[in-house]
């Protein structure tokens, strides 16, 4: 039963201090697994709905731009109003959404049913900066490392999964163990979570939050659906020019309000700006390896290249990746900690771009491929910790979730545009083999060498950084850099109940 205390939004019982971080961590996987959750079951979709093509496609494109949207606005109204309180929210919308696809084979309900799931993208950042206001300094970095890899953990065991149950089960099957997991997830954090004391001032930027939805909406749109209306039609122009018009009035709103949605001056800032540069091409990177390996082992052996294997075996392919992150988790921490986050990321950038050298020259065997895979997502595991903690460095401590899910949505934005990218290198490199319409292996290889390319741009970025400080206060950095806080940081005592 959930403790009266927890359903009230206070705690006044010791919570046990070692289950917060699994807690949170569990969230974000399970959120990041919906991201994924459908896209073995999208070839399937126009059969199993009597939908188009086009119409399916949108199981994925509408939860990256609610995800898109939601973060960063989620992130801000926890910072205002509570962190747990939001974040309960989310995994409430999660679990309706996913009610929603499991009760309906329509695909406008199936649609909304995604763009809700979608939404709760903004419990990674949440729970980021639960951990950063609740958790003892010497908890700090090993428990944001592990939440922020909980994004590519998600991903890398999210397809396995699905593929299992979409050859297995009912499709519907898939929808109700997520509602089941949202629901558990619920349960767990009206129980262990504590809410922040933390707070930021001020009122909420509705303005501000309307005029960022039509920016990002209309960027991403252009991204994801650019290829099929036409990279020069009037749709697509029009939508980008509409959505860099807005975005120039918004900003000037912005700079002019006092309380913002998002602080212009703040992310303007080197450390801030260089960061989620960074975090757009490392997302980019990331995304490559999750796209390119499950089609490439799929791809038949007439081709001269494919492997032939089924769904299920793609998906696994991954998910040594995922355990690898799991595991790298505290060795980031530890870098992180020993010589600066900083030095982690450039770590991980050089790893990355060494997994896809791995890759580009071992195609051709299903072993060696899953090991470049996963020597790609040790660096991303490393990559995704080091991220929170150059971004907590450089914010204030009252704007933690806010710049934290400016951040995820730069992953998120990398993401799209690696999308965008690989669908149009495998469209417009390909050959007829015995019949069939395939990439050539050269499309491949030329998305490794982009990918590599963007970890390379990525360590550029994070070599302009400000140096790291060994033994640097982050929170204390954030309040003298201009942050207001309406209560103060727990003391030792009180982060003894975390």
């Amino acid at each position: 039963m959930v403790p009266a205390e927890a359903l009230s939004g206070t705690t006044s019982g010791p919570t046990p201090p070692r289950l917060v971080v699994p807690v949170l961590a569990f969230c974000g996987v399970v959120v990041a697994v919906m991201q994924t959750l459908v896209v073995p079951l999208l070839p399937h979709v126009p059969e199993l709905t009597g939908a188009s093509a086009s119409a399916a496609g949108w199981l994925l494109t509408v939860t990256l731009l609610t995800g898109a949207v939601c973060t960063p606005v989620l992130g801000r109204v926890g910072d205002m109003y509570g962190k747990r309180r939001v974040l309960l929210t989310s995994l409430g919308v999660l679990t309706l959404g996913s009610l929603l696809c499991a009760v309906s084979s329509d695909i406008g309900v199936l649609i909304t049913g995604r763009a809700l799931q979608g939404a709760a993208l903004a419990v990674i950042p949440l729970g980021i900066s639960i951990i950063r206001d609740e958790l003892p300094a010497e908890r700090v970095l090993p428990s944001i490392a592990l939440m922020s890899s909980s994004l590519g953990i998600g991903a890398a065991i999210g397809l396995p999964l699905a593929a299992v149950v979409t050859e297995n089960f009912d499709w519907h099957t898939m929808f109700w163990a997520s509602a089941a997991l949202g629901l558990l997830d619920l349960l767990l954090v009206l129980w262990i979570v504590p809410e922040s004391a933390v707070r930021s001032r001020g009122r909420f930027d509705v303005p501000g939050t309307l005029g960022l939805t039509v920016v990002l909406v209309g960027v991403l749109l252009t991204i994801t659906q650019g290829s099929g209306w036409g990279w020069t039609s009037p749709l697509t122009l029009g939508l980008f020019g509409g959505a860099i018009a807005v975005g120039l009035l918004w900003g000037w709103y912005e700079l002019r309000t006092p309380s913002p949605i998002m602080d212009l001056r703040v992310s303007a800032r080197p450390a801030v700006l260089l960061t989620n540069v960074a975090a757009l091409l490392i997302g980019f990177s990331f995304y490559a390896n999750s796209l390119v390996t499950a089609q490439l082992v799929q791809e038949p052996a007439s081709t001269g290249y494919g492997l032939g294997a089924s769904i299920v075996v793609s998906g696994l392919c991954l998910l040594p990746g995922g355990l690898a992150m799991v595991a790298l988790s505290p060795l980031s921490a530890r870098i992180s900690a020993t010589y600066g986050p900083r030095t982690a990321l450039a770590v991980a950038a050089v790893v990355m771009a060494l997994g896809y050298v791995v890759r580009f020259f071992t195609s051709h065997s299903l072993w060696l491929i899953v090991a470049g895979a996963t020597v790609v997502s040790c660096g991303t595991a490393i990559a995704y910790s080091a991220l929170p903690a150059l971004v907590m460095r450089a914010v204030p401590v009252s704007e933690t979730a806010s710049a934290n899910g400016l951040n995820t949505l730069m992953r998120s934005v990398g993401q799209a545009c690696c999308s965008a990218v690989v669908t149009a290198v495998l469209a417009r490199m390909t050959f007829l083999a015995h019949g069939h319409t395939a990439p050539t292996l050269h499309a491949y290889l030329l998305i490794f060498l982009i990918a590599a390319g963007a970890a390379l741009a990525a360590l550029a970025a994070t070599l302009l950084l400000p140096s790291d400080r060994p033994g640097r206060d982050t929170a204390r950095d954030g309040e003298q850099s201009g942050g207001t806080v309406a209560a103060s940081p727990p003391t030792s005592a009180a982060r003894g109940n975390v």
